[in-house]
């Protein structure tokens, strides 16, 4: 049995003061802001701490990754466990004892400013940027049809796993074509719970019980009809591919 006792609030705000004293006694930082859940209100019980800061333009934001990541396993044991570049910002993110993740971001003054919503800032300045637009409903649709197809095919081949794999990704995609309709957050599946509860029930019925050939059809027929639903954005696209989508919920030669 693994004993391990989970972060608490207490433990989240611990690193938040450090990092931000990190933050104060370093020079190259100029600027630091709060994203996330934790941006707007308290966030509950199990939010992660997402911190953001610029370093002035003529300095390695890198060098302050690196020298920031060394002390945060030195003082807890933090486990590096990726990191992502977006536009001029590179994200590093943390796995802290207790469950805590804690994502680090850096980006040139510049161009350090808010990219939605979600961002609070705590110290030093930020420039106006223009926020970062939901996918948009084509991308979501067309995702959604590339993975049915590639599930039928995998189905065909006699790869369960891997034809699992692209059903429940077609739909995740049609899901997100679910959430960008009613002005619902459209990515990373957030706002899937929030989908009404006649959506719901249209989409329970894709998931998928077993990997046997019969019910993997079953799985993708249900799908492509839920997705199916949910085209008012794409109708026009819809149109063009629904004849072939259904192609792939019956029996072929």
């Amino acid at each position: 049995m693994i004993d391990i006792k989970l972060f608490s609030i207490n433990d989240r705000d611990r690193i938040r003061d450090h990092v931000l004293q990190m933050a104060a006694a370093d020079t190259r930082v100029v600027a630091g802001a709060v994203v996330g859940s934790l941006a707007l209100n308290e966030g509950d019980r199990w939010s992660d701490l997402d911190l953001t800061f610029a370093v002035a333009d003529n300095l390695s934001m890198y060098e302050v990754l690196e020298g920031w990541t060394q002390n945060l396993v030195k003082e807890f044991d933090a486990a590096h466990l990726f990191d992502l570049s977006s536009g001029a910002s590179i994200y590093r993110v943390f796995l802290l004892p207790g469950c805590l993740q804690f994502d680090l971001s850096f980006t040139p003054a510049s161009k350090f400013g808010a990219t939605g919503p979600k961002f609070k800032i705590l110290f030093g300045n930020s420039v106006e940027r223009s926020f970062s637009p939901p996918p948009s409903a084509q991308e979501l649709f067309g995702y959604a049809v590339h993975h049915a197809l590639r599930a039928r095919f995998c189905i065909e081949r006699g790869r369960c796993w891997h034809a699992e794999y692209w059903i429940s990704g077609t739909r995740d995609y049609a899901l997100s074509l679910a959430c960008r309709r009613r002005g619902l957050p459209a990515y990373h599946g957030r706002g899937f719970d929030d989908l009404p509860n006649e959506v719901h029930d249209a989409f329970r019925k894709t998931l998928v019980t077993s990997l046997e050939r019969d019910e993997l059809l079953r799985a993708l027929g249900c799908v492509i009809e839920a997705m199916l639903g949910e085209v008012d954005e794409v109708q026009e696209l819809a149109a063009k591919v629904e004849t072939q989508l259904r192609m792939l919920t019956v029996a072929w030669d």
